[in-house]
């Protein structure tokens, strides 16, 4: 596998789209094109020579449960030492804690082409930054100081602990449970499945975050805290959890996903007791805003080779010719076409997600309630959207491989696979959909909805008197209001019958999918034809290119999925469950 971080595209991002040094956001003035382009070219550089040519040793070892510790592929250890040598793990981490106290952004924008290379690998560091911001945010004093410089530069590693065998996103189901010792620490006993990086000899702890219900709860959610359970105890000793199962599974093969025994292992509680719930989802905007970022970064690599491929293979001849040598894929329109669609997506998304960090920052550096409600309303559609059209692109550049992209000796099978698993993991796209239309979408009376709807608003009548902008912005108009449209049959169905409206749950997260990318490349035309003013560049004419592409055969798919909408339940709810 070969990769190269999409460099020109990330800084035309920061430096023309979003303007991160005009912002006044705490931090963002310190991110001159100098310093981010320095940060962004050795990340690149680092995926390119380092991870990427582990990405197939991970998928065709696998890890493996020897003696009780899970072995990882070969390389890996030495890929995730140059991560932890490189400060890559500690980049937005507070100071205080070993961090370099960047933005969540640069986190965020640095960690693309490390998943782009190597999303298993990718995976140890990720699980860890989840766990450093709940400890960070809910965690006592003492705990803040044993365990987050530790987890920032990763030489402990964390995990989340939610899902049980007999119950995945309904958590008021679990089992688990933690009785007091006397000396205020809790004896956890449970077992927990899909523990991505669960156990692994990459580190020398392994630090669990585990939900399990306490005495006193009450059912369900209610009764739920979270705990520490660290691998290794204070003193050396080993505490009493464990890797019971390595799974075999489709795809990130190099990345351990266990079954973890706790017998009566000892823990300390997270913030509140049997407020568990409330301290978990502290990482969820930004776990989830990772998996979104997971979506587009395994497409970009996935395009990136279908892209090549396309340029070399020779099959057929272009259209109207039927003789002389035979012409590269390139040439044949549907192609094309699929490799446009990969790249409108993956260039959309990336510009979403960037956004999207960048709201994080304002409403954690800022305490910016606006800012909290519209990312909190959008981060359902970047990790559900994105998973499912970032899949769709890393099969369409399977595709372009034909036969070959079938065949396990080159890298295209793995992209499919991997890419896979992010429309599953935190949360369900299904279950996003789900929180979109039953929470998001009403809560606090509606007010992060109808401003974003006032965003897209405000973005299109200030380029009203510019006609180079009416190819873009008539779209995204239109698409607009049949959001509107569907907020409205919500708004009236749900009342009446709430399968009404849930059964359009998923095409109302692809439907805001689709202007969320339309808002997003009706900026990016903006900032193309301002560059294009000091002159041509093959680049930002491309983004013009790319951008009408999007807003005219992607954009149209809104009304498609605003009819089956307002067709609501019936035919969904009709049947009786034993006809299925």
């Amino acid at each position: 596998m070969t990769y190269s971080a999409p460099l020109r595209d990330m800084a035309f991002l920061l430096h023309r789209v979003l303007k991160v040094q005009d912002q006044d956001i705490p931090g963002y003035a310190d991110l001159d094109e100098s310093f981010t382009g320095a940060v962004l070219e050795e990340a690149g550089k680092i995926s390119a020579e380092i991870l990427a040519p582990l990405n197939a040793v991970g998928d065709r070892e696998g890890c493996r449960l020897e003696n009780g510790v899970v072995r990882t592929p070969t390389g890996f250890r030495e890929g995730f030492d140059a991560l932890r040598q490189g400060g890559w793990t500690a980049l937005d981490c507070d100071p205080e804690f070993g961090g370099q106290g960047l933005p969540y952004l640069m986190h965020t924008v640095a960690n693309e082409p490390f998943v782009s290379a190597n999303m298993a690998l990718n995976m140890y560091m990720g699980l860890t930054h989840g766990a450093y911001s709940a400890i960070r945010v809910h965690g006592s004093a003492e705990q803040k100081a044993y365990y987050l410089p530790k987890l920032a530069s990763c030489e402990w590693t964390g995990t989340m602990n939610l899902t049980e065998p007999h119950c995945g996103t309904d958590l008021g189901l679990i089992r688990t449970r933690a009785e007091p010792a006397t000396d205020g620490s809790w004896r956890i006993t449970g077992t927990k499945i899909f523990i991505s990086a669960g156990d692994h000899d990459m580190a020398d702890n392994i630090v669990h975050l585990v939900l399990a219900k306490a005495p006193g709860g009450g059912e369900g959610t209610r009764g739920i805290s979270l705990f520490v359970v660290p691998k290794v105890l204070e003193g050396g000793a080993r505490n009493a959890v464990s890797a019971g199962k390595v799974e075999e599974k489709m795809g990130i093969h190099g990345n351990a996903t266990c079954v973890m025994n706790y017998d009566g292992a000892t823990g300390w509680l997270i913030g509140d007791l049997h407020k568990g719930m409330r301290a978990m989802f502290t990482m969820m905007n930004e776990a989830r805003l990772g998996v979104g970022m997971q979506g587009y970064a395994v497409a970009e690599a996935a395009y990136q080779q279908a892209a090549t491929y396309a340029r070399e293979r020779l099959q057929g001849h272009a259209a109207g010719e039927t003789s002389g040598p035979a012409a590269p894929l390139i040439v044949h329109p549907d192609i094309r076409r699929s490799l446009m669609d990969q790249k409108a997506f993956i260039e959309g998304a990336r510009a979403l997600t960037y956004w999207g960090a960048t709201l994080i920052d304002r409403a954690h550096r800022l305490q910016d309630s606006a800012a909290e409600g519209l990312i909190s309303l959008l981060i359902p559609v970047i990790k559900g959207f994105q998973t499912d059209k970032g899949f769709d692109a890393a099969v369409a550049a399977q595709q372009i491989w034909g036969g070959h992209g079938y065949i396990e000796d080159n890298p295209m099978s793995q992209f499919a696979r991997d890419a896979r698993i992010a429309m599953i993991y935190e949360g369900a796209n299904g279950v996003q959909a789900l929180d979109l239309v039953g929470r998001k979408l009403g809560a606090d009376g509606g007010k992060a909805v109808m401003a974003f709807f006032a965003l897209v608003k405000a973005e299109c009548m200030a380029h009203d008197a510019d006609p180079r902008m009416d190819p873009f912005t008539r779209p995204l108009k239109v698409a607009s209001k049949q959001m509107q449209a569907a907020g409205m049959y919500f708004l009236s169905a749900g009342m009446k019958n709430p399968s009404d409206a849930l059964s359009g749950s998923t095409d109302f997260l692809h439907l805001v999918g689709h202007v969320c990318l339309g808002l997003m490349w009706v900026r990016m035309a903006r900032a193309a034809l301002t560059g294009l003013e000091a002159g041509e560049d093959a680049f930002l004419s491309a983004k013009l290119v790319t951008a009408r592409h999007y807003l005219t055969r992607h954009l149209p798919a809104c009304a498609l999925h605003l009819a089956r909408i307002e067709a609501g339940g019936e035919t969904v709810m009709a049947l009786d469950a034993q006809a299925f």
